[in-house]
């Protein structure tokens, strides 16, 4: 018998009789995966096929067969409304913010809470950052409001106090971005050290001893050890945040927008639904929202391509 033919032979069958077999064996671990593969599914793949209503003018009652088709209409309109590059401009600056701020506050406190010695307090510390994260965005912005802006407040007593004349914060344009930017982090960086401190944890901690050996202080083992050993973590968040850099947190920003501050707090989320939801322009809206989850996969491929040009893992 020829050597080819022996190792075809002896070579396990694949197909759909080893499939059974597999998920016979494997049966408990696909059972647990179960919801999880039901959720995307039900709640993130089935709804895509809505996005045909970006390309018809729909109507409830004619259904997706019964609407007319009216190709880029939708997207001619989006790009020639003078309010798109308002819209863009606001949505990016809350994204730059976002980026800028919000991404490596989680790197840095996570970085700080590795380096506490005592379990104890760093317990402690780590329940008091994830707390805020548990509240939601009403609360937040109540919280804020009545810090920065009810008469005998926390910040306008201290105004007053210094001889100051009190201004209202939440009311100023020029201060909604800081504002945003702030309670974003007070509320998610303390959540988002959880996948770093994870990351962290699978450093080997002879490479710490060996540098402590070669006189490394504390300093150039996080740069040299700890760094690098969580920078595949770290290109992997970057690539999924620049995903959402058109989607931002619509609850959060309805709760800030007002008439005072509508020039730079407007964004295509809040816009989505004024036009969407209030206005029953649903055809048009679903085209807005198609634009950015395009935007979306463009910046992912586009980052993931660079990643894997610079030597790192990406994300596929």
């Amino acid at each position: 018998m020829e050597p080819s033919a022996a190792s075809a032979r002896n070579r396990p069958q694949r197909g759909l009789p080893q499939l059974l077999r597999d998920l016979r064996r494997d049966k408990w671990i696909y059972i647990i995966l179960l919801p999880g593969l039901l959720y995307f599914l039900l709640f993130k793949y089935l709804p895509m096929g809505g996005v045909v209503i970006a390309f018809q003018d729909f109507h409830p009652f004619a259904g997706f067969m019964g609407s007319n088709w009216v190709g880029l209409k939708h997207f001619d309109r989006l790009f020639a409304d003078p309010k798109f590059y308002m819209l863009l401009r606001n949505t990016i600056m809350l994204s730059l913010y976002n980026l800028l701020f919000g991404f490596p506050a989680p790197i840095l406190l996570a970085l700080m809470l590795n380096e506490l010695r005592k379990q104890w307090f760093k317990r402690t510390i780590q329940t008091m950052v994830y707390v805020p994260h548990f509240m939601s965005w009403v609360v937040v912005v109540t919280m804020f409001f009545v810090i920065f802006e009810s008469r005998g407040g926390l910040f306008q007593s201290w105004i007053a106090s210094m001889g100051g004349k009190p201004f209202t914060i939440m009311m100023d344009s020029g201060w909604f971005r800081p504002m945003y930017a702030l309670q974003v982090l007070w509320r998610d960086t303390g959540w988002g050290t959880v996948i770093y401190l994870a990351a962290l944890a699978g450093i080997s901690p002879e490479l710490y001893e060996a540098a402590r050996m070669d006189g490394a202080g504390r300093m150039r083992q996080i740069w040299h050890i700890t760094l690098p050993g969580i920078r595949s973590t770290i290109v992997v968040l970057l690539i999924l945040r620049l995903s959402d850099i058109l989607d931002l947190s619509f609850e959060h920003i309805f709760l800030l927008i007002n008439a005072m501050n509508r020039e730079v707090a407007d964004v295509f989320d809040t816009y989505v639904y004024r036009v969407g939801l209030t206005q029953g322009q649903f055809s048009y809206s679903t085209a807005v929202g198609l634009f950015k989850g395009l935007v979306g996969l463009l910046l992912v491929v586009v980052a993931n391509w660079l990643a894997k040009k610079a030597g790192e893992e990406g994300i596929y």
